[in-house]
């Protein structure tokens, strides 16, 4: 595991499952998705095409801080669009570089417009923590001299 891995190895370990609501739909139900799938963000999709994400945080800034009620809000209303997106093929430092500029904890992962999934900064986190253990491993086997020549 390596920050220049292509996010195609970070979304092969995660669940391919793709987790949406349409524009129209009230952002309490969208809230209530997040709650029952447990994730912090849902794709906003319109006849087939991403048009946006909702997340925690849009609900949290755009809702309650607003005194809007979740039931009447439609999610078009506060969604996050334009979508920021990558592909298939960006790394993994990419990735945090884009969610790190943008201020973002959700990245969908595109390609010619069909949605392969999407990745979370808690997702690139993990990798990240991965590839230091490994070379934390490495270290100290070199180091007790149990390393390969």
């Amino acid at each position: 595991m390596r920050r220049s891995d292509s996010i195609s190895s970070v979304l092969k370990q995660k669940s391919h499952e793709i987790w949406s609501v349409t524009p129209d739909q009230s952002v309490y139900e969208a809230i209530e998705k997040m709650a029952d799938k447990g994730v912090g963000a849902l794709l906003v999709i319109s006849a087939g095409k991403l048009v946006g994400v909702i997340s925690e945080r849009d609900y949290a800034r755009k809702v309650i801080l607003k005194g809007r009620s979740s039931k009447e809000t439609q999610v078009q209303e506060i969604m996050s669009s334009p979508v920021i997106s990558v592909t298939w093929q960006d790394t993994v430092d990419e990735c945090m570089t884009i969610m790190t500029n943008n201020r973002i904890r959700h990245l969908p992962v595109t390609e010619n417009a069909k949605i392969l999934g999407m990745i979370s900064i808690g997702d690139l986190v993990k990798w990240i923590i991965s590839e230091q253990e490994g070379t934390i491993q490495r270290l100290e086997s070199y180091i007790a001299g149990k390393y390969p020549a």
